[in-house]
């Protein structure tokens, strides 16, 4: 679990941080190397911004972000996870998943969009498709944001008021908060049974967006080969 540092200065160290990153895509890209990194969490722990700053000085031509909507028709015929594999980096690229294959762990779990059995199928073939990525050259990190009760339904009701903001509001949300307990044992059963070498899961704490920011890309600076990521920041 990694725990935002609660250090002044955000906007230097999140530049330094930045920084970083784009050295680092620089030897992804000459070594072909495929990264993935899939962030989840719950509604209104603030994956768009903290994805927003990883991205935002990268190269857009070796760097995607991708977040699906719900699954059409064709999606529901087909195999669960084909309608992401489309989406995978090819080499030298970064991908980021805003929601991604867990959705079945989470709020499709929790709101009844599938069967018990899906669900069952879901939790027991993931390793396997996470373990084939790795086989195929694929680096998969996931992130888990979390926040408390209460700030997530500060942040909810915010987004409800701000006109810049509604655009994120869904049915779903409306019962994110009612749901809590839900929602947790559901994350709780998802990292127990999908947290895997191949594919680990790290879980930040997002009460304050700016330190979690800070310490996702700190961490991820770390996991994807920045042995000295302190010294961004």
């Amino acid at each position: 679990m990694v725990k935002a540092k609660n250090e002044p200065r955000y906007a230097e160290q999140l530049r330094a941080l930045q920084i970083g990153l784009t050295a680092l895509q620089r030897g992804i890209i000459e070594d072909g190397r495929k990264v993935l990194v899939i962030v989840e969490g719950r509604d209104a722990a603030g994956k768009d911004g903290t994805i927003k700053r990883v991205v935002e000085h990268l190269s857009p031509r070796e760097t995607r972000v991708v977040a699906l909507g719900p699954p059409s028709d064709h999606d529901r015929r087909s195999r669960y996870f084909q309608r992401w594999v489309p989406h995978l980096p090819a080499a030298g690229e970064i991908v980021l998943f805003n929601r991604s294959w867990y959705n079945r762990a989470g709020v499709e779990r929790v709101m009844g969009f599938c069967t018990d059995k899906e669900y069952e199928e879901f939790l027991t073939t993931v390793p396997m498709f996470e373990q084939l990525l790795e086989h195929c050259g694929v680096t998969l990190v996931k992130y888990y944001l979390d926040i408390s009760r209460a700030e997530q339904k500060k942040r909810l009701t915010a987004r409800r008021a701000d006109p810049l903001k509604q655009w994120k509001i869904s049915p779903i949300d409306v019962q994110a908060n009612k749901r809590w307990k839900a929602y947790s044992k559901a994350r709780d059963a998802m990292l127990a049974r999908t947290h895997s070498i191949a594919a680990p899961w790290t879980v930040v704490r997002g009460d304050d967006k700016h330190q979690a920011r800070l310490a996702l890309i700190r961490d991820l600076l770390t996991r994807l080969g920045e042995t000295d990521s302190d010294r961004y920041g």
